[in-house]
């Protein structure tokens, strides 16, 4: 039976276009069962300028509101039949096996806990990004955006969850890597030292040091993408600071070669021989391709992509979304949280609206 993914069609900053075109082009490649929720006659406008739609697996469900990337945290109690509430409602209720939404990311957060709620042990849910290291294939960074201020505790949460989410999506890379017990955890901060960093990251490697983790210690901004580390912990505004610099020099670079490449007769043959070469290169560094950063922590599936994401974007979030159900990732962040600590958090109880 395939997956059942609840898609925020009114997420993004183009709405609901990217969102549409991408749901069609997963259903196509994936086999995924996608529920499109917003405003249901905005949404048939524009699912029927797509013949193919429908032979696919594409129903929509109507909401009759939605939360804009201008709206205050407050919409999420205001706007009660916001696409994003019904979407994460269905995931509740087990109608959908993940949420996707390229929506206002507070927004998305606050509404996944009050209406999933946190698995025990979980203070904070993190926002986990993947991107390409030079070695390859992946590493990850956590938080990049969900909590701004965070505490040492929060950081220990990061890690362990980090740890458990890169070993579900590569675990296999370990058997490839000799003497290697597990992903290597990383603390970004602004030195190796144990003592470099700021009053949050020296408690912090406090705490991750004694955890059961291959903890390599401290790592800096230019360790992100050479391979040394697997898993990188900061909290959301160090994270989203480091992710959105990276995603301009990613562009920067694709410009900057584009433009060298049309500069002279002898660089444009040379493109041509190497047109396959570069267009690997661009894949590589293109985060559509990666899909959107899940919400590590909560008691569902809910994955968060960017307000300008196009097609591809929501194509792949899709995936990772059916993905992450199909690996039973958040039943592992519990038992791993359980095991470290008896005595966790009780889990915040969801809301019954």
């Amino acid at each position: 039976m395939p997956s059942v993914i609840a898609l925020d069609a009114m997420g993004s900053e183009r709405a609901p276009k990217p969102e549409i075109e991408g749901a069609i082009q997963a259903a196509r490649q994936y086999g995924v069962r996608v529920l499109l929720i917003g405003p249901e006659a905005t949404l048939k406008a524009e699912l029927d300028r797509h013949r193919a739609a429908l032979r696919l697996p594409i129903e929509i469900v109507h909401a009759s509101e939605y939360i804009t990337m201008d709206d205050k945290v407050e919409a999420v109690r205001a706007k009660r039949d916001s696409s994003m509430r019904v979407g994460l409602r269905m995931v509740r209720e087990g109608q959908a096996a993940g949420f996707v939404t390229a929506g206002n990311t507070g927004a998305a957060m606050a509404t996944a806990k009050v209406v999933l709620g946190t698995v025990a042990g979980v203070d904070r849910p993190a926002l986990a990004a993947v991107f390409p290291t030079a070695p390859g294939p992946a590493a990850m960074l956590l938080d990049v955006g969900a909590n701004v201020d965070c505490e040492p505790h929060n950081l220990e949460q990061f890690a362990v969850m980090g740890d458990i989410y890169f070993r579900a999506m590569f675990g296999d890379m370990f058997g490839k890597r000799s003497g290697t017990p597990g992903p290597r955890v990383g603390l970004l901060s602004i030195g190796e030292e144990e003592a470099k960093g700021n009053q949050l990251t020296r408690e912090a490697f406090q705490l991750l040091k004694q955890l059961p983790l291959n903890f390599i210690g401290n790592v800096e901004g230019g360790d992100l993408y050479n391979g040394k580390v697997d898993v990188i912990v900061a909290d959301g505004f160090v994270g989203n600071v480091a992710l959105k610099i990276s995603e301009g020099v990613a562009n920067l670079v694709r410009a900057a070669l584009k433009e060298s490449l049309k500069a002279t007769i002898t660089s444009q043959v040379g493109a041509l021989l190497s047109r396959s070469a570069f267009i690997d290169f661009k894949k590589r560094l293109d985060h559509t391709e990666y899909g959107g950063a899940p919400l590590l922590g909560l008691k569902g599936v809910c994955i968060i992509t960017h307000g300008s994401s196009n097609a591809n974007a929501m194509k792949n979030a899709v995936r990772v979304a059916a993905e992450f159900a199909k690996r039973g990732i958040n039943d592992s962040i519990e038992r791993g949280l359980a095991a470290l600590k008896p005595a966790a958090v009780e889990p915040e109880v969801a809301s019954t609206t």
